[in-house]
């Protein structure tokens, strides 16, 4: 069976944050283990579309990467021998884990996540490493130029070197002060697997599995502590969007709108498992940003059709939100919300505030708004604003539909 570049590129995207925390915790280097899996991606492009793809991809580039590191740490062995020739016998005769949560990403997650690196950076890094995210695609999600975050990149890893910071969980006092970054983090992977920046689709299967899996294991971690309701209730809001994926799109790919979608093919399993969630974390009585997120989308589920939608409700829990996390972003989600509740003038009003220029979504919420209003030459230069601001191509279809619905010209 042949294998194309497009079979090698999603064995990459799914398996290459898992192949760099295994070599980072053999090699204790963030360098050494991307360079030794991409040099395995690399020698994958060149052996696979003739011999094939392995039984075990995965397995075949951590093994390949391994060899490819030990190989280069041995060639310097002249400069840096002791330390090279640890890390070979390291990688030829892994110690047995000791650590009790057994998850090389999470490992790494919390080592991106250690309080001597800024929060952005945190974030950025981890998306780099765990989810093999590019610099664009990530500089894209954090609305920041390609070489701004391509530096900010090089610094964390340095910081990570110079600083030693350790391959491990943190002992048990310092894992509450660095969950609010992991959990951040793990937000962004998932939502970049929702609707991925890059790579001409509408989103990653892959990214948004390895999100809530990973918020499984935090919710393991955290089981019975006072941060639990938060680590639930972010594992409750992955859960309660993930269940509308097969709706999300038509049978011809077009994207579908919360709206428009056909609730009969939203995942039941996925909906009780996360309005549980929801229910217990309303029990504990200890609210915070993510288990109020939860609680709207748990109210969306609720609902059996979009007019049946309790909007007043959905207003409060943003009023709420906002108290505890007064962002432009939630601003303009309340702004949605309200809309369904006082109209699309009053919801304007408040978009219209709003310094989020470079976010595509506050053009296209704009725009729909103006459409509400009838101000249709508005809406499209809106929608035309949003455009020039995205560019996965499920939104941009959609943005163009709406405008030549409006009787605009796209390019």
């Amino acid at each position: 069976m042949s294998v194309s570049a497009s079979d090698i590129d999603r064995v990459f995207r799914e398996q290459y944050g898992r192949a760099v925390a295994v070599l980072v915790r053999v090699f204790g280097d963030i360098d050494v283990a991307e360079e030794a899996v991409q040099d395995a991606f690399t020698a994958a492009m060149q052996h696979w579309p003739s011999s094939g793809m392995p039984p075990s991809p995965a397995g075949w580039i951590i093994t390949t990467a391994r060899n490819r590191a030990i190989d280069r740490l041995r060639r310097e062995a002249s400069r840096e021998e002791r330390h090279a020739q640890a890390a070979a016998d390291a990688a030829e005769e892994e110690p047995p884990e000791e650590d009790a949560v057994r998850d090389d990403l999470l490992r790494l997650i919390f080592t991106c996540c250690h309080p001597a690196l800024a929060p952005a950076a945190q974030v950025a890094l981890t998306l780099r490493l765990v989810g093999g995210l590019t610099t664009p695609e990530i500089a894209r999600a954090f609305l920041l130029p390609e070489q701004t975050m391509a530096q900010r990149l090089v610094r964390a890893k340095a910081k990570i070197r110079d600083a030693k910071i350790p391959y491990r969980l943190p002992v048990e006092a310092d894992l509450d002060a660095r969950l609010r970054a992991v959990l951040a983090v793990v937000y962004l992977v998932f939502n970049e697997g929702y609707v991925s920046s890059g790579g001409g689709r509408l989103g990653r299967d892959d990214l948004c599995a390895e999100a809530i899996r990973l918020g499984r294991v935090l919710c393991g971690l955290y089981e019975k502590t006072a941060h639990e309701p938060e680590v639930l209730g972010l594992l409750a809001l992955m859960l309660l969007i993930e269940s509308r994926r097969a709706s999300r799109t038509s049978a011809d790919g077009t994207l579908v709108r919360l709206a428009e979608q056909d609730r009969s093919r939203w995942d039941q399993a996925l909906i009780v498992e996360g309005l549980a969630i929801v229910r217990k974390c309303l029990r504990r009585n200890r609210p915070g940003p993510y288990q109020i997120q939860a609680a709207i989308q748990a109210v969306h589920s609720d609902a059996p059709s979009a007019v049946d939608t309790d909007w007043s409700q959905i207003v409060e829990l943003y009023d709420q939100l906002l108290s505890v996390e007064p962002t432009p972003i939630v601003a303009l989600n309340r702004a949605v919300a309200l809309a369904e509740v006082q109209g699309p003038q009053a919801a304007l009003a408040l978009v219209d505030r709003l310094d989020l220029d470079a976010y595509y979504l506050l053009h296209s919420i704009r725009a729909d708004l103006l459409r509400r209003l009838g101000r249709n030459a508005e809406a499209v230069l809106a929608y035309g604003a949003a455009m020039a601001r995205t560019e996965n191509p499920a939104e941009r279809a959609l943005l163009r539909r709406n405008i030549e619905a409006l009787g605009g010209a796209t390019v």
